[in-house]
């Protein structure tokens, strides 16, 4: 049976749910207008390509191993981290199922509801109702889900909605709508249908319905009409109006911003130092939240990790690892590592060159040697 459909058939806790104590509708995550809205889809999404590549490490070996490659039969990893990175922006809460067979983890899987409400149970525990968008409803405690939020600061327990970002997105949906009608209105042919003889009204309005139907549409690519004696064509000079790329442009940062992000990251074309800036301010605080969370609830200690030195240049790291080697601050597997190059054997020691030598025994030597010239100048040659 398919875990989640076993999920659905769970039955209620003999401790039901009572009071209901926060609710949320319209958690649908991939299906509301911010998510469907190209500019904040593409932002969103670089922010989960890249906070996919985080690397988990938990001390339990069953938790790490589903973490770091297969959380369920269904997903990899980084399919884990992208469903639910993409519901933490879109929904601004994200809830991944921990599934447990007899108190043992052997699952994890990213719920998207369409709706949840948080009731305390007679029991005194929590639990999450969520509703799905087929209709399927489920409790499950809330011990047993992953909960990340974002805007936390007017709820309980839910994270805010993206009410700021409505008014953004309703603004791109005008102006994309408003270049759409412009794009078609440059193609169409405009203009006046002016008869030669007296036509009743009736006859008139089928003539000019039959016009419009040939010519005057966007199929009639060639913006050609032909006509006979019956009437003439006038054509209109309107001109063509379009969009203004700035406002465009405008409300495509006001989007990025609203989402920590910047235009280079989601067109790729980030340098070292853009990238860092995106790394520190925005994955380094998800990866200590997703730590947080999962070892609260995992029961483990969980870190999600990701070595800023990957991210940049080889010529970047191979400078790097030039200067740190000879120290052992790296091992060879680890420099291998960052090279993308397998480990070899016994690559895990580290080397230190002899050049260098510690504070302390560097001093003695020091006294050493001024001890010696000391002694070879007490020893005078007198001749005798």
């Amino acid at each position: 049976m398919n875990p989640l459909s076993r999920l659905f058939k769970r039955a209620s806790p003999v401790n039901s749910p009572g009071v209901v104590l926060e609710m949320q509708g319209g958690l649908t995550a991939f299906s509301g207008t911010a998510y469907s809205n190209a500019t904040f889809r593409a932002a969103v999404d670089a922010i989960a390509r890249h906070a996919a590549k985080l690397t988990a490490h938990a001390d339990g070996a069953a938790v790490d191993d589903l973490l770091k490659n297969s959380p369920n039969a269904y997903m990899t990893a980084y399919d884990l981290l992208y469903r639910t990175v993409t519901a933490y922006y879109t929904a601004n809460n994200a809830f991944v199922l921990i599934d447990r067979d007899s108190g043992a983890i052997r699952a994890f899987y990213p719920l998207t509801p369409a709706g949840v409400e948080f009731v305390g149970g007679q029991d005194d525990g929590l639990y999450a109702a969520m509703t799905f968008t087929d209709g399927r409803r489920v409790t499950i405690p809330y011990a047993d889900i992953i909960h990340l939020r974002r805007h936390y600061a007017n709820r309980e327990i839910l994270g805010d909605d993206n009410a700021p970002l409505y008014p953004l997105i309703d603004t791109a949906h005008t102006l994309n709508q408003a270049t759409g009608a412009a794009a078609k209105n440059a193609v169409n042919l405009r203009g006046i249908l002016r008869f030669t003889s007296l036509v009743n009204p009736a006859q008139i309005k089928l003539e000019k319905e039959q016009f419009v139907r040939d010519y005057l549409n966007v199929s009639n690519a060639g913006g050609i009409a032909a006509t006979d004696q019956r009437f003439e064509f006038q054509p209109t000079n309107t001109a063509a109006y379009s969009v203004p790329h700035e406002q465009v442009e405008a409300v495509n940062r006001e989007i990025y911003s609203y989402l920590g992000i910047s235009p280079q990251i989601v067109s790729g074309a980030y340098t070292e130092n853009e990238f860092a800036a995106f790394y520190e301010s925005l994955l380094e605080p998800l990866a200590l939240q997703m730590s947080m969370e999962f070892s609260r609830k995992c029961g483990v200690s969980v870190r999600f990790t990701s070595e800023r030195l990957e991210f940049s240049s080889a010529r970047t790291r191979i400078s790097l690892l030039r200067e740190l080697l000879p120290f052992g601050v790296v091992s060879i597997n680890e420099a291998r590592r960052l090279l993308a190059l397998p480990e070899v054997p016994d690559g895990d020691k580290r080397l230190q060159s002899l050049n260098y030598v510690e504070a302390d025994k560097a001093n003695q030597y020091q006294l050493d040697e001024d001890e010696k010239e000391g002694e070879d100048d007490g020893q005078t040659d007198t001749g005798v």
